[in-house]
Order: structure tokens, then sequence, then C-alpha cells
């Protein structure tokens, strides 16, 4: 039985752009799939099509069990969306916005403003509820988009690089926010260019490169696929390279990598930090010192670049890409 988000070969294409090139996704009812990828890779230009943003030219699509082709305006009723930019009429209070969307679902006037005053207090943003939202920082901009679309409390949420352009802290905050909705029982699709977001919300992640998935599973699983831990090691004297090498040998899961230049070893390795200590009593017992030594897990970069040949670069605005074009025909809609 397909999950509470379901696509089968999803194709979109603007002009020679194929965004997307015959994309599956299933996502069980009250889970998180991360959809990972650089700026491009048509991540956006699945969520709006999953969302009826924009309509594919190919494939099949189910949210909440609705058929996203035959019955859009269904399935606006059960979703909710937080985009790559916040969404807030910057004019209005954080009230008055929340209240807005609220009377745009048909609520009633009484009950759109008890909604609105509880989702301020459980984004903590009460304390600048009637302020415009001009006046409001970055983070509290991206809580109150996500408030807006959790008015309707719909089962399914759609989260498009939610934390982009936060700091650390707000990051952090929103984080605990997707947490406690999906501990609530709502699915997530949440896409993002950060493995970290991925590892602290997503059950499952997809990646997603040049329109297509090209590898699925816990971030544990992808991380595995590019090797899995590393130790490190710069050493002080360049001619204890050699006696370093076969240390790293003795505790090394594949071949050791040797940079001449700047005096660094790295081999993969599997143990975390209790190997890494190890290693150092076995460096110091041979007479080795070392300027720098650490226990290195694989980034985004390297995930990419394990399973695409190129580093997740973030693109330039305006390049061409799959969700640039897709971007663009909206604008284009809209005239």
């Amino acid at each position: 039985m397909p999950g509470a988000i379901y696509a089968e070969g999803l194709v979109k294409t603007f002009g020679d752009v194929r965004a997307l090139d015959g994309v599956d996704l299933d996502v069980p009812e009250g889970t998180v799939l991360g959809l990972l990828g650089p700026n491009g890779a048509g991540k956006t230009t699945a969520v709006r099509c999953l969302t009826t943003l924009l309509r594919p030219d190919s494939g099949k699509a189910v949210v909440a069990g609705i058929d996203v082709l035959r019955q859009p305006n269904e399935v606006r009723r059960s979703i909710g969306l937080s985009g790559q930019f916040a969404a807030v009429d910057e004019y209005l209070t954080g009230r008055e916005n929340l209240q807005m969307v609220g009377q745009l679902y048909q609520m009633k006037g009484r009950a759109a403003k008890a909604r609105a005053a509880e989702l301020l207090d459980q984004f903590h943003l009460s304390d600048a509820a009637d302020r415009p939202t001009k006046t409001y920082s970055g983070g509290m901009r991206r809580r109150l988009d996500l408030a807006a679309a959790l008015v309707v409390s719909p089962p399914v949420m759609f989260m498009d690089e939610p934390t982009t352009g936060l700091d650390p802290r707000n990051r952090q905050e929103l984080w605990e926010v997707i947490k406690r909705l999906v501990a609530g029982g709502t699915t997530l699709l949440l896409t993002t260019q950060y493995l970290e977001e991925a590892d602290h919300l997503a059950h499952d992640i997809a990646v997603v490169d040049h329109g297509r998935v090209i590898a699925r599973g816990t971030s544990d699983q992808l991380k595995a696929r590019t090797g899995g831990e590393r130790v490190e090691v710069v050493v002080h004297e360049r001619h204890h390279m050699a006696t370093a090498s076969e240390v790293l040998a003795g505790f090394g899961k594949g071949a050791t990598t040797v940079e001449e230049h700047t005096r660094k070893l790295t081999v993969p390795v599997t143990g975390g930090a209790k190997l890494l200590a190890e290693v150092i009593r076995e460096l110091d017992v041979r007479g080795i010192e070392i300027d720098d030594i650490g226990l290195r897990r694989p980034t985004l970069d390297d995930v990419f670049l394990s399973l695409t040949g190129h580093v997740a670069e973030v693109a330039d605005e305006g390049n061409g890409s799959a969700d640039d074009a897709a971007h663009e025909q909206e604008k284009e809609a809209a005239k």
C-alpha cells in the first residue's frame, strides 16, 4: 500500500531542461523523508509537482491518499507547504498573518484567532505577535512561515530547504519544532542541502541529482557508501610518514592515503573514538610527533563525490538548473 506521499515515474521538462527524469518516492505515514541534493538537482521541482504548484508531464503522484493530478484542490486541503523563503506579509503582524491564512481556509473568525494564538505560543512568537513582521529576524520569519503552513493541522507537510540562511541557533530551534510536529503524527517530506539536517530529522534519505533519485537509505547507510569513518593524521616531521603509515595500516580497513606535501595520512576505519585513542597511543609509543589528528565522518560533499563524481556545490542564481527553470515557469504563469 502506498505511503502518505507516493510518486512513480515523475517527469517534468522545461524546454531542453529535464527537471525530473522519472522520480519514484514513497514516504510511510508518520515518517520523514529527507530529499537530499545540491541546488538545481530537482528537489524543489519535485515538491512543486507533489503540492500541485506544477503539473508533471508524466507519472503518478498520490498525497494523503488523493491523486495529485485528478484532485488537486483536495490535495491542497490536506497538506502544508513551507517554501525556501518565508511567505509572510511583512506589513501585517504575526497574529494577522496567521488569522488571514485561517480565513483563507474558510475558518470562522473566532476559530482563526484561537488557532493563531495557539501557534504563536507553540512557535515562541507570542511576545512579537502584534509587531509587523518586517521587524522580525530571519529565524522568526521562518517560524512564522512554518506556523502558517500548520494553521489547518495538515496530515502531510512539505518543507523546501526550511533552514537555508538561518544561523546555527535558529536552525536548531526549527529542528526542534519539526521533531515535535512529526512526533504528533505528521508525515514530512523535507528537502535540504545539509546532510547534518537530514541526520537529525529524517528516517530515510533519497539523494537526487540531475532529476533522478540516485540513492536511498538511512544516513548511516549513505555514509557507509562513501567509506564510513576515517582517521586523519598530520605528522610533524616528514621522515616519520612511512612509520606513521605502518601504524595506520594496522588499524585501517582499507588503503592509507598519503599526501606528501601536507604530511597528512588518511585511512578508513571502524571503531570511532575508542579506536582513535588507540591510534594516538601507538603513534606515541613509536615516537611519532603529530601536529593534528582526528576522526572524520563523511560530509555532504563526500556523499555526493562518491555518488555522482562531483561535489555538492551551491548553484549560482540563474544558472539554468532544473529548479531555476521551474521557478521561471511559475513566474510566467502568474503574469
